[in-house]
């Protein structure tokens, strides 16, 4: 299923062609049979001679309707460059080769049409001559030019001959189970609603599937699929497709729309892009020009930042942060041209280096320019680094996917980062047996390093900083490092598996860390301790140890576990507690149940700390209250 689509200057012949390849005039408008000129986009289809079946779109040549050939040149497979002989090559010639150069649409086919007008053979091999002069260094570079007349049919056999050529040296288009349909037309049809036509690219679309319409995103479902004028229960990538959508209005879906299953692209206002200015520009491009986006079957206006410049010069090239009016799908490796609003001029185009920057650079920022430069120039596993470097840290799968590598290719750089360690999994284990989950959080090492420094330092100066402290809540942590939760976790996990860190029960600490006290804050210890053991069933309350130690001295008792708290107020030594707790025990056991003035007669102590200690061991689970006495539990 290949597409290719016509260039050229107005009144070249294009449409004329068309027609006498196919048997179909492309133009659709009554205004344009009228006026003998193509205005809109229209489309055509044909057999090659070796049974292939083609789709044809044919663009205006006039300059006035470039922003409509430039919606219909995006998704096609070669061109059809139509240049007639009686009048050679023309302005709106080399701006189409000028767009298809920037497209990098994969070669073509020169018609030099109209030569029956041509009566000198000489004169035709001067406008060859010319022709090959203008497609050096360009896509057609190594096009075949050959002489047709559409009246008289003269040369059509061995066009389609060249086109069947032509097309049998490119791949086909590649299945990444994503499919968009950049939408270049829309109509309603009676009893079947919604309508949109486009090339299909990046997968497949099947009868019955739930479809989203980008970047309004609405909802719908595939009613009804045709490919090359044929019903089909299965659209494939580089296909002329035409889509009925039920559960969508036709004023709600506009040309430059994207069908694409749910949740599979996400629109942008922002993109980071390589630029080249056309050699022939009218004047050097400056930082925050208003211009004209384009990309795929898409038109909105743009505001463009220029990185690393204050201007380019014609021809040169560089990096550019698009600002857009409206959101755009796009993704790695798009193409894209530029174009000044008024007047209006062709200024160049690229490609899509980042189509989800995480907010506005600064201009002259070097680690922004060598990461844009890796992007443009770098290996797959490169590129997938900095995927990985933009998202900081993700799913496996959306590393994958913001990278825009084909399934292979990812899972040999895949494979190359493991090898290499740059790529650290932050769940599960990397074992060379059991690929990566898709699920699993990734990060690169070098965000790793940085992540786990901050979290370790935290750590550190939390201990510094409160030495009579065992360590620091869970809870305090995530918050002073103002991480997602499931980062937070899987970091601190992985950092508990490596031993750098520890837990013990809410709290997090490093290894090794003790409460030591200083000679001072030992005697106030033994001081109160003192207290403590010349009345073990009646020692001081909470307040009154605070006062003696101070809150943080008192604490760190409590977390070396040198003192046991009794809500609401009481504390014991630890030796006391347990020896009370042991004692209980024994007396309901010898009794069947005790009571609070038993209790409080055995440990010779006052009411207070007897009903505090009860309560206490009622929260435990150890006794339960019965009447006014209490028994184990069972």
């Amino acid at each position: 299923m290949r597409v290719i689509g016509t260039a050229g200057h107005v009144d070249h012949g294009k449409s004329t062609l068309v027609q006498a390849l196919t048997g179909t005039h492309p133009d659709r408008l009554k205004e344009e049979r009228e006026r003998e000129m193509t205005i809109d986009l229209g489309f055509a289809w044909l057999a090659l001679p070796n049974g292939e079946e083609i789709g044809i779109v044919d663009v205006p040549g006039h300059r006035d309707f470039i922003e409509n050939m430039l919606a219909g040149v995006g998704g096609i497979d070669a061109s059809l460059f139509v240049i007639a002989a009686d009048e050679g090559l023309m302005p709106q010639t080399r701006e189409h080769l000028a767009i298809l150069d920037l497209l990098q649409i994969p070669g073509g086919v020169v018609a030099l049409t109209k030569v029956d007008l041509i009566d000198d053979p000489d004169w035709l091999d001067l406008v060859e001559d010319d022709i090959r002069q203008a497609l050096r260094g360009t896509v057609l570079e190594k096009a075949p030019i050959q002489r047709v007349s559409a009246r008289t049919r003269q040369g059509l056999p061995e066009l389609l001959s060249a086109i069947g050529e032509c097309l049998a040296e490119r791949p086909p288009r590649p299945d990444l189970g994503k499919p968009r349909l950049p939408v270049d037309r829309v109509f309603t049809m009676p009893g079947f609603g919604t309508v949109v036509t486009g090339t299909l690219s990046d997968g497949c679309l099947r009868l019955g599937d739930d479809v989203e319409i980008l970047p309004a995103g609405l909802n719908g479902r595939v009613r009804g699929l045709q490919t090359h004028k044929r019903k089909a229960d299965l659209a494939v990538p580089g296909s002329r497709t035409a889509v009925n959508i039920s559960g969508v209005d036709l004023e709600q879906v506009l040309r430059g729309s994207v069908v694409a299953h749910p949740g599979d692209y996400q629109p942008t206002r922002r993109l980071d892009v390589r630029f080249r200015l056309l050699p022939d520009v009218t004047q050097p491009l400056r930082h925050s020009t208003e211009v004209k986006f384009y990309i795929g079957a898409a038109e909105v206006v743009a505001r463009l930042r220029l990185l690393g410049g204050e201007e380019l010069l014609p021809g040169e090239e560089g990096w550019l942060q698009l600002e857009m009016d409206d959101p755009v799908v796009a993704v790695r490796g798009d193409r894209y041209i530029l174009r000044r609003p008024s007047p209006g001029e062709t200024l160049g185009g690229g490609s899509v280096l980042d189509p989800h920057p995480k907010g506005r650079h600064k201009r002259f920022a070097q680690a922004v320019l060598e990461r844009l430069n890796a992007l443009a120039q770098g290996t797959p596993a490169e590129v997938l680094m900095q995927s990985m470097v933009a998202l900081g840290a993700a799913p496996l799968q959306e590393v994958l996917q913001r990278s825009s590598l084909e399934a292979e290719v990812a899972r040999q750089a895949l494979s190359e980062l493991l090898a290499g360690g740059q790529l650290v999994s932050l769940e599960g284990d990397v074992k060379p047996e059991a690929p990566l989950a898709a699920a699993n959080l990734v990060t690169s090492l070098g965000y790793w390093n940085q992540l786990a420094a901050r979290l370790l330092a935290e750590l550190d100066g939390y201990h510094a900083a409160n030495p009579l402290r065992r360590g620091l809540p869970r809870e305090e942590l995530k918050s002073r490092l103002k991480l997602p939760v499931r980062l937070f976790n899987a970091a601190l996990r992985k950092l508990i598996n490596q031993g750098d860190v520890t837990e013990n029960g809410p709290l997090v600490l490093r290894p090794g860390h003790t409460i030591r006290l200083n000679p001072q804050q030992q005697r106030q210890v033994e001081a109160l301790l003192k207290r403590f053991a010349a009345a073990p069933y009646a020692p001081p309350v909470t307040k009154e140890c605070q006062a003696e130690l101070g809150e943080d001295l008192y604490n760190a008792l409590l977390e070396l576990g040198e003192l046991v708290f009794v809500p609401p107020d009481v504390v014991f030594r630890r030796s006391d507690y347990e020896h009370m707790v042991a004692e209980v025990r024994r007396l309901i056991t010898q009794k069947g149940a005790v009571t609070a003035a038993e209790v409080r007669d055995h440990f010779n102590t006052s009411r207070r700390y007897v009903l505090a200690f009860l309560e206490h061991l009622d929260a435990l689970g150890i006794t339960v209250r019965d009447g006014d006495a209490r028994r184990l539990k069972k």
